[in-house]
């Protein structure tokens, strides 16, 4: 898979894929959290995605200059830097009670996510023999998956406690009800803390850790590049298009499946919890798994097509069935979905040349659809009164996707750009 003097260093590269995935896969148990603590709409509560995926597009451009003037090493430590703040911002969020807070703390944690997914995907991508890049970071991707199956379960024990009920809090004085809520809302304080502190550790190791700097083939000396000569690439840009309405999608079907799920299926949130992590989020898992393997045998962008009808038709289902069918048919959209981002974003780099990192950059700054569709979907979902009518926003996402996978990947010859 790598050679041998890349083992160590794709090793703690494919750990920077957990942590994100991980941070990432508590925003579904905070949004019902918060949505309650601070009694807001589906809407309002989809701004923690926004707060989170703005980020992206914010620091995209700016991650990949940084990675361009001081190189990889440097990018993940600075990233880890503010991933390790924002964490540690969540205790005065706190403690002050105020939602703009908390939506800044998790703004901060994702500009440093930012430059880590700009850094660690195109370098997963390059430790190794170009023929195996996609396989490659699909298995460093997995451990994303193995991230959201833990995150969830571990979430919903730590931050979404069981409080009072709704009716309890009906029955008490608004000072005495803020209290109370107040209170709930204080319990992503120590789980935020601790995992501050881990980033605190991994970032030390790679401050220690010899990592081999890759240079990109240079074949256009002299000529000045930019966005505009990147995004000559047809393929780079209709990756970008379909990577912002695939997180879209996926960020809409995680961040609301507890919401989701309590509707649709008529469970309780600790239920839910547990089948966001051991339902969503193994299957995101397994997944990615079988489909990194079945990589070796179907090219990727026709696993990539298949993969994204199965998710257009998976997601009609949650739309128009209810019970366990509706459950299960979101649980069934993790399942395929799970190797469109790696899939998307090596297609996306491929044969880029000396744009490679400035392509890296535009694609992770399309990261920003994760910022704009959920509220999308939480607007439609408030004014139907139905989230699952909602689901009409990862149908017409997933469709975007079989298009790349159908034509957009392919590849212009760099005489004809």
């Amino acid at each position: 898979m790598t050679q041998n003097k890349y083992l160590f260093p794709f090793m703690m590269i494919t750990s920077l894929f957990f942590m994100w995935g991980f941070v990432h896969n508590l925003d579904p148990v905070l949004i019902p959290h918060l949505k309650r603590s601070f009694s807001l709409s589906t809407l309002q509560a989809s701004l923690v995605d926004s707060a989170v995926f703005i980020a992206y597009f914010v620091m995209a451009l700016p991650a990949g200059f940084l990675l361009k003037k001081f190189g990889y090493k440097t990018g993940i430590i600075i990233g880890l830097a503010f991933f390790a703040l924002g964490s540690f911002l969540f205790i005065p969020a706190a403690d002050t009670q105020l939602y703009s807070f908390f939506l800044a703390a998790l703004f901060i944690i994702a500009c440093g996510l930012t430059i880590l997914e700009t850094a660690a995907n195109p370098y997963a991508s390059l430790l190794g023999p170009a023929e195996t890049a996609t396989f490659r970071l699909n298995f460093a991707q997995t451990f994303n998956g193995l991230a959201a199956t833990l995150a969830p379960v571990i979430g919903v024990k730590v931050i979404l406690i069981q409080g009072l009920s709704d009716g309890e809090l009906s029955t008490m004085t608004a000072p005495a009800r803020a209290v109370a809520l107040a209170s709930e809302a204080s319990s992503v304080k120590g789980p935020y803390l601790v995992l501050g502190c881990i980033i605190l550790v991994i970032a030390v190791i790679f401050m220690f850790l010899k990592l081999p700097e890759i240079k990109e083939e240079e074949k256009e000396i002299g000529e000045k590049k930019g966005v505009w000569h990147a995004l000559r690439h047809k393929h780079l840009s209709w990756a970008v298009t379909a990577q912002f309405f695939y997180v879209g999608a996926q960020v809409c079907v995680f961040s609301f499946f507890i919401l989701y799920a309590t509707k649709a299926a008529g469970i309780d949130q600790q239920t839910a919890g547990k089948y966001a992590g051991y339902g969503m989020g193994l299957a995101f898992l397994i997944g990615r798994v079988i489909g990194t393997f079945l990589m070796k045998f179907i090219r990727a962008e026709l696993l990539l097509v298949i993969y994204a009808v199965i998710c257009v038709l998976l997601s009609a289902s949650a739309m128009f069935t209810s019970g366990y069918v509706a459950l299960f048919s979101v649980i069934g959209i993790a399942f395929f979905m799970s190797i469109m981002f790696p899939t998307i974003f090596s297609l996306g780099i491929k044969d880029l040349g000396a744009d490679t990192k400035l392509g890296s950059s535009l694609i992770i700054m399309s990261i920003v659809g994760g910022a704009i569709l959920p509220p999308v979907m939480g607007y439609i979902s408030d004014v139907t009164h139905d989230i699952q009518i909602g689901y009409i926003v990862p149908l017409i996402c997933f469709a975007v996707v079989f298009l790349f996978g159908f034509t957009g990947h392919k590849v212009v010859p760099r005489h004809k750009i």
